[in-house]
């Protein structure tokens, strides 16, 4: 099975899998870089998932359909474009031959859903849309503080080399945060030279491996005891968990 990122728009990244023959799609926001690289590469589309309801992520679906040969899954307590087949938490999707599982992971949007590789012997994936980001995470439109937190401790969770296909290029940007939070987190420092290296040679810096985010993710490592005392600088309530994310959340909200 081959993975495919599809820059679109300024940051965001659609990504395809696909065997040679048939593709499938995640967050289509924009149907022309996917009928592009369809068309190069002669590939029919089988299916589409969809992670929630932000227009960015949704925009381009109509526009696809008539080369669809196949379902568009969704999140079952959001307004996809219709018709499409609704999924909930637990559920799983067969997609060219790889099985993942449904997650619930609520916080930038109320129903957002994430879809995690299972049976896969190395390396599985994990399309999160805008819920968990190199070196970040997404902003709470819908969601509360602790939805959040709740979400990434389930994504964190994962296997140590899972790969993360997140929809948005914002690695650099996060690990400038990431450095304030801890400034004498020496992994932050390598994979910031690492990033800009790439992003340099006009690559994207993703996906990204759990292992490492858990190294370098301020709001994976909502229990260590420098990001724990930045974010009581910052305001933080307590040392509680929830109140750390709120915290650092607010912070990087603000942060330039």
């Amino acid at each position: 099975m081959n993975l495919v990122a599809i820059p679109a728009f300024a940051d965001n990244v659609i990504w395809m899998l696909h065997d040679g023959r048939d593709a499938a799609v995640v967050d289509p926001g924009d149907a022309a870089p996917v009928a592009s690289e369809l068309d190069a590469r002669g590939l029919r589309l089988a299916a589409i998932l969809v992670t929630h309801h932000h227009p960015d992520h949704v925009g381009g679906i109509a526009a696809l359909r008539p080369r669809l040969q196949g379902p568009v899954w969704g999140p079952a307590r959001e307004a996809i474009p219709a018709p499409f087949v609704p999924v909930n938490d637990g559920d799983s999707v067969e997609v060219l031959g790889h099985r993942f599982e449904v997650l619930d992971v609520p916080g930038h949007t109320a129903g957002h859903v994430a879809y995690a590789e299972r049976g896969a012997r190395h390396e599985p994936l994990l399309f999160c849309g805008d819920t968990l980001f190199s070196a970040g995470c997404g902003r709470l439109f819908e969601g509360t503080p602790a939805q959040m937190a709740a979400s990434l401790a389930r994504l964190a969770a994962l296997p140590d080399d899972t790969r993360i296909c997140c929809a948005h290029e914002y690695t650099l940007s996060n690990l400038a945060f990431a450095a304030a939070v801890e400034p004498g987190n020496p992994r932050i420092t390598a994979y910031t030279a690492l990033c800009q290296g790439l992003r340099t040679a006009g690559r994207l810096t993703l996906p990204a491996v759990l292992g490492t985010e858990r190294e370098i993710n301020p709001f994976l490592r909502c229990r260590v005891a420098a990001v724990v005392a930045a974010a009581r600088a910052q305001g933080a309530a307590s040392e509680h968990e929830v109140d750390v994310f709120a915290a650092l959340r607010d912070w990087k909200n603000r942060y330039r």
